[in-house]
């Protein structure tokens, strides 16, 4: 066994060994074993080939990232000072590497060389494919600047790299430090049982008396959904609301001002992409994308907004009228949750807290699991790993008793944990000297952790995020695509990533399903059937005011990355307009929601949030075979159709286009019909 656990690549990842300290080592023997190999490959006088260049680079590029992975993955989910020192040291060490390997004229030679094969047009499509999409990021990464441009465009990427670790940093930091206390059991008041216990515990630990109540989403979901005390609501409204922004020296931390780093990240993405000859960085985002130009994508989502404004309008219209017989005057956004949980209560006769009893996190699991086996005939099984939290599980999936992947679990919040959820891939489908080399994901998630002696109990929208997070990982582990780069998710257009994680989520809207997975946690009773149709009456309430906030972060972006100048420009008046154009209720001037907008700062989805509306008429679309299949042959959990959608989706990862992958599933293009039927737009 490997004395370094980072470098023994021979199972799982050696949680229960690995320490901060052997990060340096181990990327600094990764790091020169890379530009060793990188210099033979290069001056190699034989002829580039499949075999004797492109998988030796992609080995190298294996054992760096499982590697790196690990340390990227604790700085997640462990976030405690010595893994936070351990990756921003080796931070500019990786960058640096990957950029020297994206400008390296030597191997961007080989792999033309490559694809001007005679006989290249004859390989197999994954492994043109692999080639193609080397060659564009070879691009991409600015192989063809001029010499003298090279090093500043890899200082910007190392720049680039750093920023965005101090961005998500600085929003924990600042998510963990806020914190109210409250003596007086009354002012909780509407508040679910197990959120109050939490907040007793949150506070005993911490040495205080009374409840404690913190940033942690679950709180603050149940504050902002369910608090009857105005008050209440408001703090934590505004305290979420303007996280990690200037208002963070009030605490005494200016220094977790995602301000400047946003700045700072924009002018040097803009820079980058003028160096690569693009008027923008959504030019370059979009390169290896579905959609063509940012302009298609601001008429896509003008469109769309077009389209869910009249709905947003009525809703809120409803909405203020009905605060106005709750006292409430003047709606404010920190009333929005609170008023739509009234409403829907006394529209739908049931609350988001009652529903919740029916999802503990047990049986969740099971009917998730037994989907999957019905589906596609695959088998979840609990298995065994070291892990880096208690609440951790792993399992792993099996088909005619063969080892298909495996994957961990991390499903609760903590104060070391980044916020959100997701879905990362720990390795790759490989085929290694004769074996194979099956997949391993992590799929996190922040729900609310057990309390009060009862199993974890999930809202219907945890339970919807859960299924989500599962149909990224159903996509990187049942590839049947080998060859690096395009194995899984890897190679995959940006923004049709999200067809199998949005396709799942049609799943808990579906009564064969639902009544598979519901138990009271008190009782033991299932989901009455009338209880769901009214969960399913109200599945599009004020879908219009959730669609058109959706479409507000999305064009927010795409024009802050297209025709938006950093240097002269300010983010928060650029908001504001878009808010203009297309919101219903503008929030207070001081939100501050971009210092928190992960996703399009920190988590790779720049100029690429639109890719959440994009790959939902996608979704829509492929879930809708299996409702004809319902029609025709009695239920959704259908197996001819599930093998067609592994056959055609999941199982062919990034080795061809994904709209070609859609055409072979549906046997025509998309249509935005089933996109607009699930959201009340048109009729069923």
């Amino acid at each position: 066994m490997t004395a370094n656990p980072l470098l023994d690549f021979s199972s799982t990842p050696r949680y229960d060994a690995v320490k901060p300290e052997h990060v340096p080592e181990a990327i600094a023997s990764l790091l020169a074993e890379g530009r060793a190999l990188v210099g033979k490959l290069t001056s190699d006088a034989a002829p580039a080939s499949w075999d004797g260049f492109v998988l030796p680079l992609a080995d190298l590029g294996d054992r760096l990232s499982r590697a790196w992975g690990v340390v990227r993955h604790l700085h997640s989910v462990l976030d405690l000072p010595p893994w936070r020192e351990a990756y921003n040291a080796q931070l500019p060490e990786i960058t640096r590497f990957y950029a020297e390997l994206g400008q390296n004229a030597g191997l961007f030679e080989r792999y033309k060389a490559l694809a001007a094969l005679p006989d290249f047009a004859q390989w197999p499509r994954a492994r043109r494919k692999v080639v193609e999409d080397s060659i564009r990021d070879f691009r991409l990464s600015g192989a063809e600047l001029a010499e003298a441009n090279k090093p500043r465009f890899q200082a910007i990427q190392e720049e680039l790299a750093g920023l965005a670790a101090r961005f998500s940093e600085n929003l924990l930091d600042a998510t963990n430090a806020w914190t109210l206390d409250v003596t007086e059991e009354a002012r909780l008041a509407g508040l679910p049982p197990d959120t109050i216990a939490t907040a007793r515990a949150v506070a005993e630990k911490a040495g205080v008396s009374g409840w404690r109540l913190t940033l942690q989403q679950p709180c603050v979901m149940a504050v902002l959904r369910q608090a009857d005390e105005r008050s209440l609501r408001e703090a934590l409204w505004r305290a979420n609301a303007t996280r990690a922004s200037e208002f963070s020296a009030d605490a005494g931390h200016p220094e977790w001002d995602n301000g400047p780093v946003m700045s700072r990240i924009l002018e040097l993405r803009r820079e980058a992409a003028l160096l690569l000859g693009y008027a923008s960085h959504a030019e370059v985002s979009l390169v290896p994308k579905m959609a063509d130009t940012p302009e298609e994508v601001v008429a896509f989502l003008r469109d769309l907004a077009g389209r869910a404004r009249p709905s947003a309008e009525k809703d809120l219209a409803e909405l203020r009228e009905f605060a106005r017989g709750l006292g409430i005057a003047e709606l404010q956004p920190w009333d929005m949750s609170y008023v739509a949980e009234k409403l829907r209560q006394k529209r739908y006769d049931f609350s988001a807290e009652a529903l919740r009893q029916y999802f503990p996190e047990p049986k969740v699991l099971a009917g998730l699991f037994g989907l999957i086996e019905r589906l596609y005939g695959i088998r979840v099984e609990p298995d065994s790993a070291p892990t880096w939290h208690e609440d951790v599980r792993f399992f792993k999936l099996m088909r005619d008793d063969q080892l298909v992947g495996q994957f961990y679990l991390d499903p609760y919040a903590r104060d070391t944990k980044r916020g959100g959820a997701w879905m990362d891939e720990a390795r790759s489908l490989r085929d290694q000297s004769g074996s194979r080399e099956t997949p391993i994901a992590y799929l996190v998630c922040n729900a609310a952790p057990p309390a009060s002696g009862k199993p974890a109990l999930y809202s219907f929208d945890q339970t919807l995020t859960l299924f989500h997070e599962c149909g990224h990982g159903l996509h990187h582990l049942l590839t049947r695509v080998s060859e690096p780069g395009v194995s899984g998710i890897n190679g995959v257009e940006w923004d049709a990533v999200e067809l199998p994680s949005q396709f799942m989520e049609n799943f808990c809207w579906d009564w064969e399903v639902v009544s598979e997975m519901t138990a009271h946690a008190d009782t033991g009773e299932a989901l009455p059937r009338e209880l769901f149709d009214r969960v399913l009456a109200a599945k599009n309430f004020h879908a219009g005011l959730a669609m058109l906030r959706q479409v507000e972060f999305a064009l927010f972006d795409m024009l802050l990355h297209s025709n938006f100048d950093p240097t002269t420009g300010k983010v928060l008046e650029l908001l504001d307009a878009v808010r203009r154009e297309v919101a219903v209720i503008l929030p207070p001037a001081y939100q501050r929601f971009p210092h928190s907008f992960s996703h399009i700062f920190a988590g790779g989805y720049s100029a690429g949030y639109f890719s959440y509306h994009w790959a939902e008429v996608l979704s829509a679309d492929a879930f809708e075979a299996f409702e004809e299949a319902a029609r025709e042959r009695g239920s959704v959990l259908d197996r001819p159709t599930g093998e067609r959608f592994l056959g055609e989706i999941l199982s062919v990862g990034g080795s061809r286009p994904a709209l070609e992958s859609f055409i072979a599933f549906r046997g025509r293009a998309p249509k935005p019909d089933a996109l607009l039927r699930h959201h009340g737009m048109i009729a069923a």
